[in-house]
């Protein structure tokens, strides 16, 4: 039955325990409620689901959600169920029988949302054709597009849904779109006047940063010491090639930790095992190729990592949208190599669309090489220009230095020229550190004037300053000619006598990082969560999950621990008002979480100090707060503290400056200036 007398924002409050829509979705909802179609492109995480939802609620029916995988179909069904709305989906998982009641819950109006595969709508196109249907969204839309970066030939189909639904709104939503990609959506699905509807793609939570020139060596350090950051928590590391996710996964379960790989190469079997392990919290990273992730609205994912440069901004942005789907700080990691440049650029050169992914691939590199704010670069590429730096990135936080690298660019640059311009960056390095290598040799290189030039600097200082010349347009690479090395104009005239400055080299990545027992999201950071409590609870949903076998962020996000730990509510009325508490979850897991929180309550908990029934402290001065309120005082409150952070806090702190200056300096409120200090030892 229809909700059409309950508002959108009563039924986002009833069902999913939300207070308030983000920007748009209430617009959108409207939209599609009085009968319009429309194009949706908002990031992954940013809430598109909402929008078709929250319709499907109100208007009579069955919505009709056309869905590319599985998994996806699986994942929000899964969650719809578990907030009392009745979902279901049509999928080669389900057996005739399974389909049969689904069909008969249609007919009969007790399904509110079916999700189905292109190909399995357009088998059953006839019969759908004579059902109520309320609305059709197809997701991920832009695969219907040969411009997107995920073309799926199966989603043509979809074009004839407007002829046969007539008076159905139809509604496309996709997390990565370019401008062709956009008008080729509308134009294939034949949507009628649609309204376009265009969300924010900053996600503030999600910190960047890019680590270029790194060996294998140096990325599995700095990819341990990130998990070890996030214990507890889950993180996927995207690879180019099958062999590196095995290869990958099998250096991290040597260190101690818990991964697998998944590729296309799996059987569909052990795919669905690796999976479901990631999303059970049984296997906490992944290694993985780009399929892995799509469709999964998993919380608590922590950190990503692309261990090579992937190939467009579209690509990078959906990946990275994966972590921190909740708000919550999230780390993202992308590593830069010549050799990543290299395939992808074969890749270019072999693909039926040559010139867009060459554009595509031009714009993730520069993105890549960026010294300014990154985040302004992403924000930029997707039609969203912003004249403030986040932040919240690598180039933000440290700013590259520059020093004269005149003589180093000259002796790389004069080992080429000596060699004919015939080798390649492996035996450039050789020559320059005078390795005696059989290439080396059995061609005479060892006689040339540069042999050894380059001694006295690491080869992995070496690799780093090949990739800034490479940048700087020094030297190219002629693919056809097995990848020499060439001296570019603006290279001879380094030769001449040009200046170059050259970025400085951090090395602060490859410091080891203790292991922590427990990490959650730097709880010092919110001192009046009951951290101890979050952990408890936090267990207790991992054992319902086991009870019920479901995945654990179904029932409860990190988020709404992390509010419960904070406000501890004792009884079910003020349980309902915590936020991702909606009234099914209440009345299904209220009583074992107050049972759980109650020891750790205060004698009196009130919640008419609560300001909008958002998260809130209580100072010393009684003072409440909302965590949006905290952000605005202090826009670094919720950003993880780097090595960096604690060697200049203890610096100021030594040089006598008090917590007041310093929460100032820092950008934290400061309670968690005190925590900080005390946890580096500073003070007791």
């Amino acid at each position: 039955m229809a909700e059409s007398n309950n508002t959108p924002l009563q039924l986002l409050k009833n069902y999913f325990g939300y207070s308030s829509f983000r920007p748009l979705q209430e617009e959108i909802i409207n939209h599609v409620v009085q009968g319009g179609d429309c194009l949706v492109l908002m990031p992954t995480g940013g809430g598109k689901s909402i929008c078709f939802q929250i319709p499907a609620l109100m208007l009579e029916g069955t919505a009709i959600v056309v869905s590319p995988l599985i998994s996806l179909m699986k994942d929000q069904v899964e969650g719809l169920r578990m907030n009392g709305i009745a979902a279901e989906a049509l999928n080669s998982n389900n057996d005739e029988t399974a389909n049969r009641a689904i069909y008969e819950k249609m007919a009969t109006g007790q399904l509110k949302l079916l999700y189905v595969s292109p190909e399995r709508l357009m088998a059953d196109i006839e019969w759908l054709a004579l059902q109520k249907v309320s609305l059709i969204a197809i997701d991920e839309a832009h695969c219907i597009s040969q411009w997107g970066h995920d073309f799926r030939p199966e989603y043509t189909q979809l074009g004839s849904l407007r002829e046969r639904f007539k008076d159905v709104p139809i509604i496309a939503l996709t997390a990565t779109a370019d401008k062709i990609t956009k008008a080729d959506i509308v134009e294939q699905l034949h949507l009628n006047n649609p309204k376009m509807f265009v969300g924010s793609f900053d996600r503030p939570n999600l910190s960047l940063n890019v680590k270029a020139g790194l060996r294998k060596r140096e990325k599995l350090r700095t990819i341990l010491n990130l998990i070890y950051r996030h214990q507890n928590e889950s993180g996927i590391i995207y690879c180019l090639a099958r062999k590196t996710t095995e290869a990958l996964a099998e250096d991290l379960r040597r260190e101690g930790i818990v991964a697998e790989a998944y590729h296309a190469g799996l059987t569909a079997e052990q795919r669905n095992k690796v999976q479901d392990n990631f999303i059970n919290d049984r296997t906490p990273v992944i290694c993985a190729t780009v399929a892995f992730g799509m469709g999964i609205d998993k919380s608590n994912v922590r950190f990503i990592v692309h261990y090579n440069l992937p190939k467009s901004i579209e690509s990078f942005y959906q990946e990275i949208g994966r972590a921190g789907r909740d708000g919550l700080p999230s780390e993202t990691i992308l590593f830069y190599n010549v050799s990543d440049l290299m395939t992808l650029q074969r890749f270019v050169d072999d693909s039926g669309q040559q010139e867009i992914d060459q554009e595509k691939l031009n714009r993730m590199k520069e993105y890549a090489e960026a010294q300014v704010c990154r985040r302004r670069i992403l924000l930029n590429y997707f039609g969203e220009p912003s004249d403030k730096d986040c932040g919240n990135c690598d180039v933000c936080n440290n700013p590259p230095t520059h020093f004269d690298g005149t003589i180093i660019v000259q002796k790389a640059l004069s080992a080429i020229m000596r060699t004919k311009e015939q080798i390649g960056f492996t035996l450039l390095l050789d020559i320059l550190r005078a390795s005696a290598s059989a290439d080396v040799i059995s061609k005479g290189y060892d006689k040339i004037k540069t042999y050894g030039a380059g001694r006295d600097i690491p080869a992995s200082d070496w690799y780093k300053y090949f990739l800034q010349m490479l940048q700087m347009g020094f030297i190219e690479i002629n693919y056809k000619e097995d990848r020499h090395l060439k001296v570019t104009a603006l290279g001879h005239e380094v030769l001449k006598g040009r200046h170059v400055q050259l970025a400085t080299i951090s090395y602060q990545e490859f410091r080891p990082t203790k292991r922590r027992q427990s990490q959650t999201v730097n709880i010092e950071e919110v001192p009046w969560e009951d951290s101890a409590l979050f952990e408890k609870l936090r267990d207790l949903r991992l054992q319902i999950s086991k009870e019920i076998k479901k995945p654990a962020y179904i029932i409860f996000s990190d988020k709404t621990l992390h509010a419960l730990a904070a406000e501890k509510p004792t009884d079910l009325q003020h349980f309902s008002q915590i936020w991702g508490v909606g009234q099914n979850k209440a009345e299904t897991f209220g009583e074992r979480f107050i049972e759980a929180i109650k020891p750790h309550a205060p004698a009196s908990t009130s919640m008419a100090a609560m300001p909008n029934n958002k998260p809130y402290i209580e100072d010393k001065n009684e003072k409440a707060y909302s965590v949006e309120q905290i952000r605005t005082q202090h826009p670094q409150a919720y950003r993880p503290w780097t090595e960096d952070d604690d060697v200049l806090l203890a610096h100021y702190f030594d040089k006598g400056m008090s917590v007041s200056e310093l929460a100032n300096k820092f950008g934290r409120n400061e309670g968690a200036i005190r925590s900080r200090l005390k946890k580096i030892g500073k003070t007791q």
